[in-house]
């Protein structure tokens, strides 16, 4: 008798425990009000949202609790937020870092995990207004542009083929030559957001001077700002040459228009340093080649080619894009210094054809590279059914315009600077570096 009451007494126990160690895990537990939707709204939000271009919105609970295992999957793979630099290695600081820290990951699967709880919404983090497609990115931040130029109309097809528009527009609206502060590359909404892929918007001075690069775009990609006391030179005549990449997507549209937005120092100011924005350094047809000469792409294979550039004066590197299309995966830059030291600058080991990153260097990491520092450069193309963007990995494939044929360059956001600017920059660094050791 004893003993059954004992056995009962040890039962009762146990039971109390166990609903106390629920209780308990369910309470710490991560939820969506408290812990999910600041992650979200900080890092995905952006583009889901009604007039993003994310295939759903994910801004209130209703809409994210059923995607909550596709969530957790794209997060834990690190295919969403998009964000492609390797993280072991090279610099890792960057004023757009759109990715999930271990911590947040940890904490979405968590939720998941826990079966996707709600939580209080008095939780819930104040919420953000983003601007729609049609509105200017940069305004929040600068006002609306000085100056917006837009390409000529373009007849978007449903399907098809690459589509690319060449026009040539005059330039108007300078009455004398300016700096340009910044430039933003603004598709129509909502159609050419979905179509143009990547496009250019170079003036080409009346006097046929040096060409200038207003601006470039690629999906991930919309809009760039110098750095503080830097500047583009612009001329106040000229024509503008537009080469806008279009890709179907089952839609078709008349008279499809592009726009980019102008920001300029006032007139008469001229910036501490001047600045040819993101400049090309090629990979591929190098070394006497014609262009992409040297890209050849067995069936089921692999290819990796080099590229090295020297500096002829020093200078500070804002911002690092790598072009590749649907075979390319990887791309290095390393710098290799005139004392014969070498160092990865970045390394994007997850490239994605569908995003055209720029990955813009914190102030306070930038290369400061001196004369003769060696750019080097290294793709590597996967030509095999791993790749799951391959469209079909028993083509050779060589070098072209179209998505499914390749090319390597990179787009470096690069400041040339004088060597008395150059001292200065590395003198003002290594004071940063110093004051932040003896904090």
């Amino acid at each position: 008798m004893i003993q059954l009451k004992n056995l009962t007494q040890l039962c009762l126990s146990i039971y109390v425990i166990a609903a106390f160690s629920a209780q308990s895990l369910a309470q710490e537990a991560p939820n969506y009000s408290k812990d999910v939707a600041p992650i979200l709204q900080e890092k995905c939000a952006a583009c889901h949202n009604p007039e993003g271009i994310g295939p759903m919105p994910l801004l209130t609970y209703q809409q994210v609790q059923p995607f909550a295992a596709l969530i957790h999957d794209r997060t834990s793979k690190r295919i969403m937020p998009p964000w492609h630099v390797d993280p072991g290695i090279g610099i890792q600081s960057f004023k757009n870092d759109a990715s999930l820290s271990n911590a947040e990951i940890d904490t979405i699967e968590a939720w998941v995990e826990a079966g996707a709880p709600e939580g209080n919404p008095a939780d819930l983090p104040t919420p953000i207004t983003f601007p729609s497609g049609a509105e200017w990115q940069l305004a929040d931040q600068l006002g609306p542009p000085d100056l917006i130029i837009k390409s000529s109309p373009f007849d978007v097809i449903a399907n098809g083929q690459d589509q690319w528009w060449t026009p040539s527009v005059p330039f108007a609206g300078l009455d004398q030559e300016r700096f340009l502060k910044a430039a933003e590359f603004k598709p129509s909404y909502p159609l050419g957001k979905k179509v143009v892929h990547h496009g250019h918007a170079v003036l080409v001075p009346e006097d046929g001077g040096r060409q200038v690069a207003l601006a470039r775009y690629g999906v991930g990609k919309s809009w760039e700002m110098f750095p503080e006391g830097t500047g583009m030179r612009v001329p106040a005549n000229g024509n503008i040459a537009w080469n806008l990449h279009y890709f179907p997507v089952g839609a078709e549209g008349d008279d499809d228009v592009v726009e980019v937005g102008l920001w300029f120092y006032p007139e008469g100011q001229q910036p501490e340093r001047e600045t040819v924005g993101e400049a090309m350094f090629r990979v591929d047809g190098l070394k006497g080649m014609a262009r992409g000469q040297d890209i050849v792409i067995p069936p089921h294979g692999y290819q990796v080619l080099q590229g090295t550039h020297r500096l002829d004066a020093p200078a500070v590197i804002h911002s690092y894009r790598p072009h590749l299309h649907m075979r390319g995966k990887v791309m290095t830059m390393e710098a290799i210094l005139p004392n014969g030291d070498k160092e990865v600058l970045s390394q994007v080991n997850k490239y994605d054809h569908n995003w055209q990153i720029a990955y813009i260097y914190e102030d306070d990491v930038k290369p400061l590279l001196p004369t003769g520092t060696i750019l080097q450069f290294t793709s590597v193309f996967d030509n095999t059914a791993n790749n799951p963007i391959n469209p079909d990995p028993e083509q050779w494939v060589v070098f072209g315009r179209r998505g499914v044929d390749e090319m390597s360059h990179a787009w470096v956001g690069i400041t040339y600077i004088n060597e008395e600017q150059y001292t200065q920059a590395v003198a003002e660094r290594r004071a940063q570096q110093e004051t932040l050791r003896i904090q």
